[in-house]
C-alpha cells in the first residue's frame, strides 16, 4: 500500500519529546497494559494519546484525547498500543503491541508488567479503521489533489449529474469523491502528479491523479490502478496511435490482454466468459482506459471518435490469459517478456467472433478450420493489412497439446493455409467491386502481415468454441500492437 501522497501536515500538533503511547479503550491489549502505562508515568513520565475515551487509561494530565485522530493519522499509527520515543520532535523508536522485552528496552525500565503475558498483539488503530480512513484522508490530505472540484446542489442526484456533465460512457459511473480518489491512489507507488501520458485527441497531459479519477468512475479497485496506468501509457504511444483508432470509421478500440502474476493478484478472469460480463477487474480496467481517453483526451463519439457502428471494444474489452492451462508459451513470452513479469498488451481490435468446431479431433483438421474462419476476418477481400487475435479455448488447445504442437508449429501450419490467390481478392473479381489493388493479380499473398496472428489461451474447460478478434490497419498508417510491463 502506498502513502506517497500522504505527507505530515506542518500545522499539525507534533508529538511531545519523551515516551508517547497511543491507545484506545476498545482494545483488550490496551486495557491489559493500562497499569504498565501508569507505572511508566510515575517512574519516568509518558504522554498517553487516547483515541476513543478521554478518561482511558485514567483521568490524568499525562493523558491526551486525540478526538479528531489527527495525531494518530499524521504519525501513521496503524495499531494500538503503540509505544514511541520522541527526541527533538522526531520519532526515534517505536514498538507495536505489548512485548515486555521491547517495552523495557524502549523505556529503559525493568520489571514492567510482571504479571502480564510476555507478548500480546494489539488492535487496529481508529485512524486506519475502514469506516473512518477515507474521511480522515480527505480531512488531512485532500488538498493534495489538484483536480477541479465540482459542487453539486443538495437536491442534485450525483449519478445523474455525471450523465448531465458528459462524464459517462453511457452507463452509470461512480462519483469520484475525494475519499474515493485518495483510496484509489493507494494502489500505486507513483506520485499523484506524475504525467502518465499525453492523451489524444486533445493531447492533454494525464496525471496519475487524473487516471485514478477515471478508474474510480469505471468502478475499479485500487489494486487495478497499475494495470490502468500501464494500459494508458501503451495506448498513448505513437506506435499504438490512439488518435487514429478514434478517428477511423471502423468499429475498433483497445483490446487489453493481461499476463503474469498480477492476473491472480487482482482476481482477473481467464476462464469461462472471460470476454463477457461478471468479473470486476476484466470489466472495469478497459472501461477506465476508455473513460480517461474520453474525459481527459476528449475522445468522444460524434467528435473525433467517428466509428460508423462501434463495438464492445469501444466500451472496454479486457481479459487475462490462462497461462497455466496452455500448451504454448504465454502470450507475453511470445512478445519477448519473461513469464515472471506482469504485462498488459493493447491490440487494436473489434468485437470477438466465435469459431465453432466440435468435431475436429486432430490438430490438422482444427487448424484448417481456424484458417477458413480467419480468411473472412474484416472482409474476405482484405489481405496483408490487419492483424488478428485468436482466443483459443482449453478444449481446442487440447488438440495441440495431445499432438505435441507448440506455438511456432501452430503458427507455421496456420500461416501456410492463409495464403490467398490475388486473382480472387482484387477489385472486380467475381463481380464484386470491393477488393485489393489489381497489382496483386496472379500472385499468392498472405492474409495477415508477418507476425500478425496472435494466440491467447483462455475460456471455460467445457465447450469447443474459440474466438477471433479482428484488428485495424497496422504499420505506420494504423496501429501496432503494444505490450507494457506493469509497474506498481
Amino acid at each position: 500500500m502506498c502513502h506517497s501522497w500522504r505527507v505530515p501536515d506542518p500545522d499539525a500538533a507534533p508529538l511531545p519529546d519523551g515516551l508517547v503511547a497511543v491507545v484506545k479503550k476498545d482494545c483488550p491489549t490496551c486495557v491489559l497494559v493500562a497499569p504498565v502505562l501508569a507505572t511508566i508515568a510515575e517512574r519516568v513520565g509518558v504522554t498517553v494519546i487516547t483515541q476513543d475515551d478521554p478518561d482511558f487509561p485514567q483521568s490524568a494530565d499525562w493523558v491526551v484525547h486525540d478526538a479528531d485522530l489527527a495525531l494518530s493519522w499524521h504519525n501513521r499509527i496503524e495499531a494500538v498500543p503503540t509505544l514511541l520515543r520522541v527526541d527533538d520532535g522526531a520519532e526515534a523508536d517505536r514498538t507495536v503491541g505489548w512485548s515486555r522485552k521491547a517495552w523495557q528496552e524502549l523505556t529503559g525500565l525493568s520489571g514492567l508488567g510482571t504479571g502480564l503475558p510476555q507478548h500480546r498483539p494489539g488492535c487496529g488503530s481508529l485512524s486506519v479503521d475502514p469506516n473512518l480512513s477515507d474521511e480522515l484522508a480527505v480531512r488531512f490530505s485532500g488538498s493534495a489533489l489538484k483536480s477541479r472540484r465540482i459542487e453539486l446542489a443538495s437536491s442534485e442526484d450525483d449519478i445523474e449529474a455525471m450523465f448531465d456533465r458528459g462524464f459517462s460512457d453511457g452507463m452509470p459511473v461512480v462519483p469520484p469523491t475525494e475519499a474515493r480518489v485518495l483510496r484509489m491512489l493507494e494502489g500505486t507507488s507513483r506520485p499523484l502528479g506524475d504525467i502518465v501520458a499525453v492523451v489524444p485527441p486533445d493531447l492533454v497531459e494525464c496525471t496519475v491523479e487524473k487516471a485514478a479519477v477515471n478508474a474510480v468512475m469505471a468502478g475499479c479497485r485500487p489494486e487495478y490502478l497499475p494495470v490502468v496506468l500501464s494500459a494508458l501509457e501503451a495506448a498513448c504511444t505513437d506506435e499504438f496511435n490512439m488518435h487514429g483508432l478514434l478517428a477511423t470509421t471502423m468499429p475498433v478500440g483497445p483490446v487489453l490482454i493481461v499476463n503474469g502474476p498480477i492476473r491472480h493478484e487482482i482476481n482477473m478472469n481467464s476462464g469461462g466468459n472471460l470476454l463477457g460480463q461478471g468479473n470486476r477487474a476484466n470489466n472495469t480496467i478497459g472501461r477506465a482506459l476508455q473513460l480517461a481517453v474520453r474525459n481527459v483526451g476528449g475522445g468522444r463519439p460524434g467528435g473525433v471518435d467517428r466509428a460508423t457502428q462501434g463495438s464492445p471494444s469501444k466500451i472496454g474489452l479486457c481479459f487475462a490469459e490462462d497461462e497455466e492451462g496452455s500448451a504454448f508459451d504465454t502470450f507475453a513470452e511470445s512478445r519477448g517478456f519473461d513469464r515472471s513479469a506482469s504485462t498488459v498488451t493493447l491490440f487494436p481490435g473489434e468485437g470477438p467472433r466465435v469459431m465453432f468446431d466440435q468435431k475436429s479431433r486432430s490438430p490438422e483438421s482444427l487448424t484448417k478450420h481456424f484458417a477458413e474462419m480467419l480468411l473472412a476476418g474484416i472482409s474476405p477481400r482484405m489481405a496483408m493489412l490487419m492483424e488478428t487475435v485468436i482466443v483459443m479455448s482449453p478444449e481446442h488447445m487440447g488438440r495441440y497439446r495431445d499432438a505435441g504442437w507448440d506455438r511456432a508449429r501452430f503458427l507455421a501450419e496456420l500461416e501456410a493455409l492463409l495464403m490467398v490467390d490475388g486473382d480472387d481478392i482484387v477489385a472486380g473479381a467475381g463481380g464484386i467491386e470491393e477488393g485489393m489493388p489489381a497489382l496483386l493479380a496472379g500472385r499468392r499473398v498472405p492474409k495477415f502481415p508477418p507476425g500478425g496472428i496472435h494466440v491467447v489461451h483462455g475460456g471455460s474447460r467445457a465447450g469447443l468454441f474459440s474466438s477471433a478478434i479482428a484488428g485495424w490497419i497496422g504499420g505506420t498508417a494504423g496501429s501496432v500492437t503494444v505490450t507494457k510491463e506493469i509497474t506498481r
